[in-house]
C-alpha cells in the first residue's frame, strides 16, 4: 500500500503492483462497491504480470479509509451499499484523476496511463474519461453511465465498455441510451455480452462466467497494449492480430482459398500436428485448402475464444473448437466416415509471421479426446478424456484428477 494526495489536500491509500521488469505503462484500477479487496488486488496483480504498473486507489476514504468487503455475505453487501449511497461521486472521480496523475509522475511508469473500472468503478472510468482525459479507459457493465451521457461530447481519448445483456442494474433502456449516444463515436468500442448478468467478470460472484470474463479481459488487455504500450509495439501487434483475423475470415466465413493464400508468404506451411495434415508452399496449400479443408468444415462449426497472446512475430490463439461430424473431414479425421457425433475440444494455434504475412501455423489438439467423443476408442480402457477436456478449459473449477481415481 502507498499514499496518494487528493486534489483538495487530503491523503488516501492505494494498492500498487509492479511488473517483473519494474517499469511499464500505468493502469488505474477503479474499485467495485466492496473497496480495495482481494479481487481488486488480484486485478492489479494480473495487469502487473502483463507488464503494467497498476494501482487501485481507496475511493471510500472520505467516508471510511481501508474498507475491504466481500460479496459473499449479507453484511458485506449491506455495508457496501451504504458506502455506495454515501459516496460523493464527483470527489471519487477527482480522486481517480489524482491516481492517474500520481502514476504519470511515478518513476516506474512510462508516463502513459489508462484506467479500468468495475461496476461503480466502471461508471467512474467513464466519468474520468469525459472529465480528466486519461490516455484511455475501460468500463465494465455500464451501470449508471446513462445518468451522465450528456457529457459524451467531452470524450477525447479511447474508451471501451463491456455491457452485460442481463444486468438488472443496466436495464434495456439504459443500454439503449448508451448505444445511441456512443455507437457513432470513433473513440468508443462497446462489447455486449447478451447472456451475461451483472459482474460476470468477478471471480466467485453470483453471475461469474469464466469464458465471458476471459474474453472481456483479453479485449481490455489488447486495448491497453494498443493505446498505452507505445505506438511502435502496439501498432505492430495490432497488425499481426488483424492479419490473423483476416486469414481466419477467409477460411471460415468467406471460404475463399485464394484470399486465404494471399495472407501467407510463398513458402508458408501449415501443420495440424496430431494427424500431420496441411502442406508446404502455396501449391500444396492451395490443394489442401480448396479440397481438404474449406469444403470439409461441418456447417455448425464454431470457435469460442479462450485467450490470445501477441508477440513481436507471432500470435498464439487458444480456443474451444466444436462441430458435428456430419461430413467427411480429411484434415482432422482422415479415413473416418461421418459419425453424426458432436465434438468439442480445446485447440491451440501458434502462428508465425514474416514480412507481415503468415509464415507457418502449428495447430494442436488432443486427438484422443476427438476419438472418444466419436465413439472410436473406449475411455474406460485408456487414460484419456472426452468432452471434459473442453469443459474444463472453459470452467477450471471442474474436477481434476478423476482418471487417477480409477
Amino acid at each position: 500500500m502507498l499514499t496518494l494526495k487528493s486534489f483538495d489536500g487530503g491523503e488516501f491509500g492505494a494498492y500498487m503492483a509492479l511488473p517483473a521488469g519494474g517499469y511499464g505503462p500505468g493502469v488505474v484500477v477503479l474499485q467495485e462497491i466492496f473497496g480495495v479487496n482481494e479481487f481488486m488486488r488480484n486485478v492489479c496483480d494480473w495487469y502487473a504480470a502483463r507488464g503494467f504498473v497498476a494501482i487501485c486507489p481507496d475511493l471510500f476514504w472520505r467516508q471510511e479509509p481501508g474498507v475491504e468487503l466481500t460479496d459473499q455475505t449479507e453484511a458485506g453487501w449491506q455495508k457496501a451499499l451504504e458506502l455506495y449511497q454515501g459516496l460523493d461521486e464527483a470527489k471519487a472521480v477527482e480522486d481517480s484523476a489524482a491516481a492517474v496523475d500520481f502514476l504519470r509522475q511515478h518513476p516506474a511508469c512510462s508516463g502513459r496511463v489508462g484506467a479500468v473500472g468495475f461496476c461503480l468503478g466502471g461508471n467512474l472510468a467513464w466519468l474520468l474519461s469525459v472529465r480528466f482525459k486519461p490516455d484511455c479507459a475501460v468500463g465494465y457493465y455500464g451501470v449508471g453511465i446513462e445518468n451522465s451521457i450528456d457529457e459524451a461530447g467531452n470524450l477525447s481519448s479511447p474508451l471501451m465498455l463491456h455491457i452485460a445483456g442481463k444486468d438488472k442494474h443496466c436495464p434495456p433502456a439504459a443500454r439503449q441510451q448508451i448505444h445511441s449516444a456512443l455507437d457513432q463515436n470513433p473513440l468508443v468500442t462497446i462489447y455486449d455480452y447478451p447472456e451475461q448478468g451483472h459482474a460476470f467478470g468477478r471471480r466467485g460472484g453470483e453471475h461469474y462466467d469464466a469464458a465471458a470474463a476471459e474474453l472481456a479481459n483479453l479485449r481490455t488487455l489488447e486495448f491497453f497494449v494498443r493505446h498505452l504500450s507505445g505506438e511502435g509495439i502496439a501498432s505492430a501487434q495490432k497488425s499481426l492480430s488483424d492479419r490473423w483475423d483476416e486469414h481466419v475470415k477467409y477460411e471460415f466465413a468467406t471460404r475463399n482459398t485464394e484470399d486465404t493464400l494471399e495472407t501467407m508468404v510463398a513458402a508458408a506451411y501449415v501443420n495440424h500436428v496430431p494427424v500431420l495434415t496441411g502442406g508446404v508452399g502455396h501449391e500444396q496449400l492451395r490443394e489442401f485448402y480448396s479440397q481438404r479443408f474449406i469444403p470439409q468444415m461441418p456447417p455448425d462449426t464454431s470457435m469460442t475464444p479462450v485467450s490470445r497472446t501477441i508477440g513481436m512475430d507471432r500470435v498464439v490463439d487458444e480456443m474451444v473448437f466444436e462441430f458435428t461430424h456430419t461430413i467427411k473431414m480429411d484434415w482432422m479425421l482422415p479415413g473416418v466416415a461421418p459419425t453424426g457425433k458432436h465434438v468439442k475440444i480445446p485447440l491451440v494455434v501458434i502462428v508465425h509471421f514474416r514480412d507481415g504475412k503468415l509464415a507457418h501455423e502449428h495447430i494442436y489438439w488432443d486427438q484422443a479426446s476427438v476419438l472418444v467423443q466419436l465413439g472410436l476408442i473406449d475411455p474406460a480402457q485408456l487414460p484419456v478424456a472426452g468432452v471434459e477436456t473442453a469443459e474444463k478449459v472453459l470452467d477450471p473449477s471442474l474436477p481434476a484428477n478423476e482418471l487417477m481415481k480409477r
